[in-house]
């Protein structure tokens, strides 16, 4: 069993591997005109909802697998905030995301919302980098 859920948890973080790349993409954001910004809004929108989905995967099997092992309080704490921080993160930019293609379709800029966007992206990106710092050098009791 231990062997098939951290199966499932690589191939979660690998899937929550496109928040790596969603900086460089709101990045091409801003040079697109407004139609292309909606499109690639839209399909930010559908890509972080299945990264979400992939989070849900991520907390199931992380939990399973720390109950299994014997790790430190503090590494689990660390570890469970971060994954949090993440999936905040991650529900949060999608209201900005929306106000995007909102905001073309009205004829309006959304520039303010890309740049909302982008931040919290990079904020997800360092989040993400930690968390999997401290997945590859756990603390152990």
């Amino acid at each position: 069993m231990y062997g098939a859920m951290m199966l499932l948890h690589v191939l979660g973080a690998v899937g929550m591997g496109f928040y790596i790349v969603l900086p460089i993409m709101l990045g091409g954001a801003s040079k697109a005109d407004g139609s292309g910004q909606a499109g690639l809004a839209k399909g930010l929108l559908s890509a972080n909802r299945i990264a979400q989905y992939f989070l849900v995967l991520q907390l199931l099997t992380g939990g399973y697998l720390m109950s299994q092992g014997e790790y430190a309080v503090i590494w689990m704490v660390i570890v469970t905030l971060l994954f949090l921080a993440i999936a905040a993160l991650g529900g949060i930019m999608t209201k900005p995301l929306k106000q995007v293609v909102n905001s073309i379709e009205a004829g309006q800029s959304a520039t303010s919302f890309i740049n909302k966007a982008k931040v919290m992206s990079m904020i997800i990106l360092v989040l993400y980098v930690a968390i999997i710092y401290f997945m590859v050098d756990p603390i152990y009791k």
